[in-house]
């Protein structure tokens, strides 16, 4: 059985007419200049779709700011480096139609692949690169990966036009690089970054978490412990940056099943590893680990104040 189109696939989201689904690079520009043009502000959230709580979130932060909100799902290439993490990659967009009509959004852009990049797989002539923020961390461990998300993002912020575009900070070295890449290259948009959502157990949310076996994701929660560890030891004031590394690395080795690749603390505006906790200048914790199938990310502001975390909901079958 072949796969359904882009085409097909958003034909079966519904009839909410609240909801706009447009799969054609011309009619998503056109819906939102027609919104600018009537005076209103609109709102952009890039997504690859399989769309969670933190997404929405995201959608709703826009809607309660902007007139507008046109959310984009489009699978990126470009930024996979393994062709089976590509293939892996969820695809809901039936779900996700419901999830953005229900946050607010309004205007749903499902490009076909062809539409994104014709002539592909033949390599894309064009490409964006980002220096500096984007070297080490994710840029070290995932060559072109952030090549792959300057280019769609520079894409999709061309099309959209003049807007306000919402990213989590659950990617935080992303949201740097696609800061950096907007001003430099005077792009009209004004790129805001929100919340890291996470479950109660203190788990950030991401599209992949569904890849986790059981015992995978009680594993994963050393990513956020080790986090908080190295938080505490930042303001306490009494470590040095080398050994408040090595603490949040002692504590991930004591896990079974992770396999740590960083666990860093950065200046939060170049992502330079921080020489001391003394500075004026905005911290951020960074970590990066395989658990099992699944390479996770999770970052925290050290500076500030953390909720007490809670066991997760053990749901009832009735």
């Amino acid at each position: 059985m072949s796969t359904p189109s882009v085409v097909d696939r958003v034909g079966r989201l519904g009839t909410d007419e609240r909801l706009a689904v447009v799969t054609t690079v011309a009619e998503f520009g056109r819906r939102l200049d027609s919104a600018r043009a009537a005076g209103l502000t609109v709102g952009l959230v890039p997504t690859m779709g399989a769309l969670h709580a933190g997404h929405r979130s995201l959608v709703e932060r826009a809607a309660s700011e902007c007139d507008l909100v046109a959310v984009t799902v489009f699978v990126n290439p470009l930024q996979f480096g393994n062709p089976d993490d590509l293939d892996r990659y969820p695809r809901t967009l039936e779900a996700d139609g419901a999830v953005i009509s229900q946050a607010g959004g309004r205007v749903l852009f499902a490009p076909s692949l062809a539409e994104m990049y014709p002539g592909f797989p033949a390599p894309v002539p064009t490409s964006v690169g980002v220096a500096g923020v984007s070297k080490e961390w994710e840029g070290a461990s995932r060559p072109g990966h952030f090549d792959g998300v300057s280019t769609v993002v520079a894409k999709l912020f061309a099309m959209a036009g003049r807007c306000r575009a919402y990213f989590g900070e659950k990617d935080f070295q992303q949201l740097a690089v696609v800061r950096t890449m907007a001003r430099d290259l005077s792009f009209p948009v004004e790129v805001v970054g929100c919340d890291t959502v996470r479950d109660a157990d203190g788990l950030a949310l991401s599209s992949r978490n569904v890849r986790l076996a059981p015992d995978e994701r009680s594993a994963a929660l050393v990513l956020h412990r080790a986090l908080r560890a190295g938080a505490a030891a930042v303001r306490s004031g009494r470590l040095s940056v080398p050994a408040i590394e090595t603490g949040m690395a002692r504590m991930v080795a004591e896990q079974l099943g992770v396999d740590l690749d960083y666990a860093v603390l950065v200046d939060a505006a170049d992502l330079t590893r921080a020489t001391s906790t003394s500075t004026d200048r905005p911290l951020r914790l960074l970590i990066a680990a395989q658990v099992g199938p699944v390479r996770l990310i999770d970052n925290l502001d050290p500076r500030r104040a953390m909720p007490s975390l809670q066991p997760p909901v053990t749901k009832g079958t009735n």
